[in-house]
């Protein structure tokens, strides 16, 4: 399923199969999730997308052909495909570790061919493997969804009381390592989305509100995964002195403008951007031992318009995996 151009739906295409170049797996698609990066891509939010761009970057599948000098993965075996395609290795930021900042990277989905398809093509090095434990639609959101969640996570610190400022794929899987962890979470979702408040409450949210309410006690740290730049001084307003505000999406509409008291008092505001493989494979460890169960909706795979009206729209809770 193709781009035709920004804002227009996809588009059915044949494509061969690519045979892999050196460094590179093809992998046939069992299933790929569907992100709101997705979205962003689609509808023209992220700038130079390329004509006949296949998306999604949430891929789990099994291995069906190896280039030349890659090593450590065999035929047959699961593996998955997340955002982050490749890094240059020799940029200011690669050489710190922070390959999540790479001056010179390519994203799956974005400026290289996804996962909206039966085959994918990946450099070797960011491929993760999975091995037999789970089932591929509840795996694939964990590949952005539950890597970026986790980043996040980890960068809003170990406090206590968490704010999760939009309960979609991201959220439920953060609500449940949270949980996990013995730390409460409190979900904020648009006020008459009742439905998805449920879901929250089901997974043990400490307390559930609108975006625009005050929780019953200052919250430690507060994640905003809604691309909604309005939600920022509402979630500064929320934490305590001290506190952090972390933006985790790659796209999100202008902050407003905002008092100054909202920041003062040693708040912070940060953003989360793309992964590294560290965090790949921190998480993927993780996840198991967590007892995370993702909530997905299956569509095939030339459903994918359908599902991502659907996401676009709050008609599921969790994710949508496109099953091809």
């Amino acid at each position: 399923m193709a781009m035709q151009r920004p804002g227009a739906p996809l588009l059915g295409t044949e494509k061969p199969d690519r045979d892999p170049g050196p460094g590179e797996v093809r992998v046939r698609v069992a299933a790929c999730g569907v992100c709101r990066t997705d979205l962003h891509i689609v509808d023209g939010e992220l700038p130079e997308v390329k004509s006949g761009l296949v998306p999604g970057h949430e891929i789990v599948g099994r291995i069906e052909a190896i280039g030349a000098s890659v090593e450590g993965f065999a035929l047959g075996e699961r593996v998955g495909i997340p955002w982050l395609g490749s890094t240059c290795g020799h940029c200011p930021y690669c050489a710190m570790q922070r390959e999540n900042l790479c001056d010179d990277p390519t994203f799956t989905g974005y400026t290289c061919d996804g996962g909206y398809a039966t085959t994918a093509i990946a450099d070797a090095r960011f491929v993760f493997p999975l091995g037999e434990a789970g089932e591929d639609v509840a795996i694939a959101p964990l590949l952005c969804a539950g890597l970026i969640g986790w980043r996040a996570l980890s960068a809003a610190g170990t406090g206590e009381r968490i704010g999760l400022y939009g309960f979609g794929a991201a959220a439920h899987i953060v609500a449940q390592l949270l949980r996990w962890q013995g730390r409460a979470f409190h979900a904020f979702t648009r006020a008459a989305d009742l439905s998805t408040q449920r879901f929250a409450e089901s997974l043990g949210a400490a307390w559930v509100g609108g975006s625009l309410d005050r929780p019953p006690s200052p919250l430690d740290a507060a994640i905003i995964f809604a691309p909604v730049g309005a939600l920022v001084p509402q979630a500064l307003a929320a934490v305590r002195k001290g506190g952090r505000v972390v933006c985790a999406g790659i796209h999100m509409s202008d902050l407003p403008s905002m008092p100054y008291r909202l920041l003062w008092g040693e708040r912070e505001l940060v953003t989360v951007a793309n992964l590294t493989r560290r965090d790949g494979l921190e998480f993927l460890r993780l996840a198991p031992q967590a007892g995370i169960v993702t909530r997905t909706t299956r569509y095939a795979l030339r459903e994918a318009n359908e599902a991502l009206d659907d996401l676009r729209a709050g008609r599921f809770e969790g994710a949508a995996v496109l099953v091809p």
